[in-house]
């Protein structure tokens, strides 16, 4: 479980950095192109990684070749379903991934579904209804596109999540691994950006470049861990994805409201509380 946390903080880490990139003028998408680098380089200089496993047979590239398109351009859905459906809906939709996350390792990953194990899981998922609820009026696009990108956001955060636990399951060595998924990713990036570019939406800055590199440092730690975090629980894989994800939306919750002063009702209160309670729940299942 010490993977799990130190990927949850790994990941509430991007996310302050993508908070902060307005504020510091920093173009997202060239940060999240040059997190891919830095993320790439920090793969190769600390775990050295021999690619050789990567022409055997076995080799997941499927799952490496989805994470690379994913990872970059989920993004971009996710910014996109901000824009069009709200602030709300598309963190709602993020964190119910959960529940394509939670299908798939029963109905792909064999797990058994004891009784502990579901009260843990239903409470984790009440926890997240609490915790992304907000009232008040919400002013959004209520048509296609309004649902559209929610529901490429939920489908593509739970994509995401099976395709690591794939990675994690293929044996092949989590150095090998990672150089090839941030490879891809970093390509997929670098032309979305030169896209961009081209049209003249972007122009490349060292202040993004800048921001990418603290983004890369906390990007590499959350998919590292995450990676480590499967491997060491190969037979729990609900434990590890009910874990992050209730984690990442609690510990998010209490930064939001203790470094930007975000205010949280008492129904989202209570459901931090709920999140602490059901990943102990299904930690001890």
């Amino acid at each position: 479980m010490i993977y799990v946390l130190l990927s949850v903080i790994c990941s509430v880490l991007v996310s302050v950095l993508l908070k902060l990139a307005r504020r510091f003028d920093v173009d997202v998408g060239q940060a999240i192109a040059w997190n891919y680098v830095v993320a790439g380089a920090l793969t190769a200089l600390l775990l050295q990684p021999s690619l050789a496993s990567l022409r055997e047979p076995g080799a997941p590239w499927l799952a490496l070749a989805g994470l690379g398109v994913l990872l970059p351009t989920i993004f971009l859905a996710l910014g996109a379903s901000v824009r069009h459906a709200g602030i709300v809906r598309s963190d709602a939709a993020q964190r119910l991934s959960l529940l394509i996350s939670l299908l798939a390792a029963f109905v792909l990953f064999g797990e058994q579904l004891s009784a502990l194990k579901a009260m843990g899981i239903a409470l984790g998922l009440l926890a997240l209804l609490c915790m992304v609820w907000r009232s008040g009026q919400v002013t959004t696009n209520s048509g296609f596109a309004g649902w559209l990108y929610p529901l490429l956001v939920l489908g593509g955060f739970g994509a995401i999540d099976i395709l690591f636990k794939r990675v994690a399951l293929a044996g092949v060595p989590l150095g090998a691994s990672l150089q090839a998924m941030f490879a891809l990713a970093l390509l997929v990036a670098f032309v979305l950006q030169l896209w961009r570019r081209l049209r003249g939406h972007t122009r490349f800055t060292m202040r993004s470049a800048l921001g990418g590199v603290a983004l890369g440092l906390a990007n590499f730690g959350n998919i590292l861990f995450y990676l480590r975090g499967h491997r060491a629980l190969p037979q729990h894989p609900a434990l590890v994805f009910a874990s992050m994800n209730i984690g990442v939306v609690a510990l998010g919750a209490l930064v939001g409201v203790l470094a930007f002063r975000e205010r949280l009702s008492r129904l989202n209160l209570g459901g931090v509380l709920l999140a602490l309670l059901a990943i102990v729940l299904i930690a001890r299942s």
